[in-house]
């Protein structure tokens, strides 16, 4: 019997925000991986475990949640207005599947650090100490985002007293920018509305705002699906009953948001569109044992990626949040307290975070014209990962 080898591929584990994920340097991927297609997608399947039918990701690089099931490639722009283009795939945990179809709001407060510590951004443009604006080019969904990167004694600075919760230790902070995350190519809400009645089988008729900033995201109120909005994950990951009437939910909203055409496609959309609850402030206890006062936030939230729900929340789904918040009459608005608003403070299974959003009207349509939050990030391994040689050849 051949024994194939094992090759090695630079590569660096990072954490940005309250995810992490395997980021690569497009140039240093095999040729056959450069490309998009099966090759990649395979490729990417075996650095992070995938397929995984224990779901537990033991043989590759993933963690078994949606948190850390992550992979980024990144490379010089080809933009004169962009320093780099980010690529971002979610990797399924038990199936056969990549999700190219939405971006890391979490993994974004990394694509500058990284980028800068490899080459990726002009060297001309980085301070002794100072901070570095470095301009990103969401390639998955065509977006601008732009990071300010500490910088200190002429490389990234990493540590620091900025905490974020569902992060444990402190580190610096990294204030990210995403302008125009609305949907270049339709509004912000594909329904023409800001609420709707969406029917669910064996639900009922939700109201329902959805929404197509930062990422495809349908809210709903908690009550209309008897939760209180001050749940933590044990309350729901452990409820096959409540999962599929998520996904149900999620399903019939991407049919009226245009994402798909039909309920059955959405098994092949896992990343996209997210669904959320929302609910007027309370009082709770967060996954780390910090209480959370209802008199510290505007509302709460709790949102599902890759049908489980979420530790903290996905940085993208706090864009959706802090754009919907801005617009007078959505449900996150009115569980906000409703009024115009130009930032929003919401709970969220592990504590609190505040994202900043800007919307305007013009001609009767809302969009979304800068959402801002502050992240983190830090390398925790860098080097390289090794896969079977024959991990992403095509049969």
């Amino acid at each position: 019997m051949a024994h194939v080898p094992q090759i090695r591929i630079p590569a660096t584990y990072m954490r940005g925000g309250t995810s992490k994920g395997v980021f690569f340097r497009l140039q240093d991927l095999p040729v056959a991986a450069r490309l998009p297609g099966e090759a990649r997608d395979r490729l990417l399947m075996r650095v992070i475990g995938s397929p995984d039918p224990y779901q537990k990701q033991i043989d590759g690089m993933g963690g078994a949640t949606s948190s850390t099931s992550k992979t980024v490639i990144l490379s010089k722009s080809e933009s004169p207005d962009h320093d780099v283009d980010y690529l971002f795939g979610q990797i399924a945990i038990d199936t056969p599947f990549v999700d190219w179809s939405g971006n890391c709001g979490n993994l974004s407060a990394a694509v500058g650090p990284f980028a800068i510590s490899n080459g990726l951004v002009d060297p001309e443009r980085i301070p002794e100490n100072g901070v570095v604006v470095v301009r990103i080019w969401q390639a998955n969904i065509g977006k601008t985002i732009v990071s300010r990167v500490p910088i200190t004694n002429g490389a990234v600075q990493e540590t620091g007293d900025f905490e974020l919760d569902g992060v444990t230790f402190p580190a610096a902070e990294v204030p990210v920018e995403f302008m125009d995350p609305a949907d270049g190519e339709g509004a912000m809400f594909p329904t023409g509305n800001p609420v709707d009645d969406l029917e669910v089988p064996g639900v009922g008729i939700l109201k329902a705002t959805m929404i197509n900033a930062g990422i495809p995201t349908i809210f709903v109120n908690a009550e209309a699906i008897g939760y209180t909005g001050t749940e933590l994950q044990e309350a729901i990951n452990g409820d096959d009953r409540a999962l599929a009437m998520f996904e149900t939910i999620r399903a019939h909203g991407a049919v009226r948001m245009g994402l798909i055409e039909h309920v059955a496609d959405a098994a092949n959309r896992q990343h996209t569109p997210k669904v959320a609850f929302v609910a007027r402030p309370d009082d709770y206890v967060a996954s780390s044992g910090k209480l959370v006062e209802a008199a510290d936030v505007d509302l709460l939230v709790r949102a599902l990626s890759m049908g489980k729900l979420h530790h903290a929340m996905m940085g993208t789904a706090a864009v959706a949040i802090g754009a919907a918040a801005a617009v007078p009459g959505t449900l996150v608005n009115l569980a906000a307290g409703g009024g115009e608003r130009t930032s929003v403070h919401f709970g969220h299974p592990s504590g609190t975070l505040r994202v900043g959003a800007e919307a305007v009207e013009v001609n009767g349509e809302w969009t979304a014209t800068k959402a801002v939050m502050s992240r983190s990030a830090r390398v925790l391994m860098e080097g390289w990962v090794r896969v079977p040689g024959d991990a992403f050849q095509l049969a």
